[in-house]
């Protein structure tokens, strides 16, 4: 969008690092030395055979690393160039016998500086050559009173810091502008502190090109300085550029953050002050207008024309979406008129109605989310998923898409389209996955495949994952090879006439069946954590699970804050549960604290995981869970949503999870089965455990329980698993 040639941009391509030649340095014959002088030369050749120890070798040699001229260079000058040094400072006639006591001690600090930083890992091995020939060269210069500037240019960080430090050299005529260079080189490593970094020196030579740089690169780090009353703040407030004099006006208002969002499009003169101060206490307009400025954005982002803080604007609309719309209509999970829950939601657009599910994801309830969903097409002259999308420029397509397949709706979202653009659709939905900087498309990609069940989609989806296998495999794209070969393993996995052995072909752990010796302490003893709240479900379902556990084989110990059921007969078991105080007091929560520190305290490490409450309560779960946890049950709606997160705690654990509807009744059937199969000593054979539940369900219960995942069928879990086994391998 902007083509800018800063001063800034110049200096950082044009810093050069001195490379080492592999000439070997001939060492002068040191001439007799003062018995005067004798310690200080003892101090320097005592850190010569110091740092040759640094590398945990008792020689006379300072290995680096495994390239061997690399280590020749580095010795020679260890050696020859220091010894060097010291006998040109013995046979100078031009300085006095206190500068060559000076000298000496330059010599010496600089060794001791280098072998400080190398032991806190702050200066390289390999750096020490470029130190000592530098030093070598500045102590001439700075003899004649010369400059040491260009070798502060063309210098690693870490090697001009340790010169201007020195005591022989930190009185150099370019010390000041050194200092400055230094300050840019850090810059140029950390670009996230250039802001803290110039605010050391904001009167450098080069501030007022970084800041211009900044403000269209990271104008939200200017922003964060331009307010500010020190000598920083005053340069950017200072600088005449529109753009930074924009980001300085709005860092100045109360209300800046407000109007911040849509900087682009208030410094291209796109959007007046005005026309956003009129909505600032209109917060569906203001949300509308957020909603607006994204889509618009979306066509830009389209063209490679990316606006500035756009990240800022997202994260608006997202915070907005949630503060406004999808709390309120949470918070009605229990109101049986519609009407009424999701009244707030009455002057949104389907374009405010789609944003609110693709940055609301994390936070939406299940039958929030299909009260949105719903909403979505009825306020559509014509109901179709093509309109929708267009509308949208294509932008989060891949997350709608993929929540739509977790919820069960993504069968009625492509019946809304037109044939052709159904296999578009979903050949791009599957593309361009090696080319993100996360997992999390793949892993998206993996999920919905689960949940596809038309035939034909899932051929089109196969053999687009092949075909971009093919193409990755020709052009060499590594990542693009391991994700498309896993994809595509994975799919074929679920062609039971494929008879593919997925667990030998991904190299992963079992997924099928979890052994009971896997899920024991070293006592024998398996430690299940069941998670309870205190709502008024919650204390219903925690009243009616002991029914569930006749006294001829668990025994019920109960404690001020959580109970212990413990089996008498079979595999020792005990499954502890914490009471389900009154939530509103987060009194469940300290129940779960205290009943987690018990557990931890006496060395009883749960290896499953039962959460049991309802959607809004399973962040609270995911915060506590255990890395010990192998197998992980989340009875909530939605629970299908938080497979990424659960896998960051525990990457092993097998989990179950709903799309959809939690029910109690299949959690109490999936618990008994589970501990009952413990209990009589099996291991717990998922694919045995479905078949046996199955009969057990009837009509609007089977349809909830058939939205339950077993681990066997977590395409995206087995896919992270898969994934960090490839990496491992290659």
């Amino acid at each position: 969008m902007f083509k800018i040639i800063t001063l800034f941009c110049i200096i950082l391509l044009s810093s050069i690092v001195v490379v080492a030649q592999p000439e070997r340095t001939i060492e002068v014959s040191m001439p007799v030395i003062p018995a005067m002088r004798e310690l200080h030369h003892d101090y320097i050749n005592n850190n010569q055979k110091l740092i040759c120890q640094l590398d945990g070798i008792n020689d006379s040699i300072f290995n680096v690393g495994k390239d061997e001229r690399m280590n020749q260079l580095v010795n020679d000058a260890l050696t020859a160039i220091v010894n060097n040094m010291q006998a040109k400072i013995e046979l100078n006639k031009n300085i006095t016998e206190g500068d060559k006591y000076y000298w000496l001690r330059g010599i010496n600090e600089m060794l001791t500086d280098f072998i400080s930083g190398y032991k806190s890992k702050n200066i390289k091995g390999a750096l020490l050559y470029n130190i000592i020939k530098s030093y070598d060269t500045a102590m001439e210069l700075q003899m004649k009173n010369e400059s040491i500037k260009p070798l502060i240019e063309n210098n690693e960080m870490e090697v001009g810091e340790l010169l201007i430090q020195n005591l022989c050299l930190k009185n150099n005529i370019s010390i000041p502008i050194s200092k400055e260079i230094l300050l840019l080189k850090k810059i140029k490593r950390y670009p996230n502190t250039t802001m803290s970094s110039l605010a050391q020196n904001p009167n450098a030579f080069y501030v007022d090109s970084i800041i211009l740089s900044i403000a269209y690169h990271s104008p939200e780090q200017l922003y964060n300085y331009a307010a500010a009353s020190d000598a920083l703040g005053k340069k950017i407030q200072s600088i005449n550029h529109p753009l930074v004099k924009k980001i300085g006006l709005l860092s100045l208002m109360k209300t800046g953050r407000m109007y911040f969002p849509f900087l682009d499009n208030l410094y291209q003169n796109k959007l007046s002050m005005d026309s956003i101060t009129k909505l600032l206490y209109d917060t569906v307009g203001y949300y509308q207008l957020l909603v607006k400025t994204q889509t618009e954005y979306a066509i830009r982002v389209s063209k490679n024309d990316i606006p500035l803080v756009m990240n800022v604007l997202t994260a608006k609309l997202q915070s907005k979406a949630i503060e406004l719309f999808i709390n309120e209509i949470n918070s009605l999970h229990d109101e049986k008129s519609e009407n009424i829950r999701f009244k707030c939601l009455d002057k949104l657009s389907p374009q405010d109605l789609y944003y609110l599910i693709v940055l609301g994801e994390q936070e939406i309830y299940t039958s929030s989310y299909l009260g949105v969903y719903k909403r979505i097409f009825e306020r559509m002259k014509t109901p179709s998923a093509d309109t929708l999308l267009a509308w949208m420029h294509g932008d989060y397509y891949k997350k709608f898409i993929k929540i739509a397949a977790n919820y069960n709706t993504l069968d009625d979202f492509l019946n809304r389209m037109d044939k052709n653009n159904v296999q578009q659709l979903m050949r791009s939905f599957v593309s361009g996955l090696e080319k993100t900087k996360t997992l999390e498309d793949a892993v998206d990609v993996a999920n919905s495949y689960a949940s596809i069940y038309n035939l034909k989609i899932q051929k089109l989806i196969l053999d687009k994952i092949q075909e971009n296998l093919a193409e990755a495999e020709k052009t060499e794209s590594n990542r693009g090879q391991i994700v498309y070969n896993l994809l595509n393993i994975i799919f074929q996995s679920m062609d039971s006439s494929k008879h593919i052995n997925l667990l030998a072909r991904l190299g992963i752990n079992e997924i099928y069946n979890m052994p009971i010796s896997s899920l024991k302490d070293n006592t024998g003893r398996v430690i299940i954590q069941q998670f309870f709240y205190g709502d008024k479900d919650g204390q219903g379902i925690y009243n009616s699970f002991f029914q569930n556990y006749p006294s001829a084989y668990w025994r019920k110990i109960d404690s001020e804050k959580w109970v212990e059921l413990r089996s008498i007969k079979g595999t020792p078991i005990s499954i502890f549960s914490n009471k389900p105080f009154d939530n509103e007091a987060d009194l469940d929560t300290k129940a779960q604290e205290e009943l987690g520190n018990y557990l931890s305290e006496n060395n009883l490490n749960p290896t499953i995981i039962i959460h049991r409450g309802h959607s809004y309560f399973v962040n609270n779960t995911i915060e506590q869970l255990p890395s010990s946890a192998k197998v992980i049950l989340l009875g909530s709606c939605g629970g299908y949503q938080r497979l990424n997160e659960v896998l960051e705690t525990c990457p092993d654990a097998h989990i179950i999870a709903s799309k959809q509807t939690g029910a109690g009744v299949v959690n109490i059937a999936l618990i008994v089965a589970i501990t009952e199969n413990l209990r009589i000593g099996k291991s717990l054979n998922w694919q045995v455990i479905w078949k046996n539940l199955e009969p057990k369900f009837k009509g609007a219960t089977k349809e909830k329980f058939d939205d339950y995942v077993p681990p066997y069928k977590n395409l995206g879990a087995i896919f992270i698993t898969a994934y960090k086994k490839a990496i491992q391998n290659n």
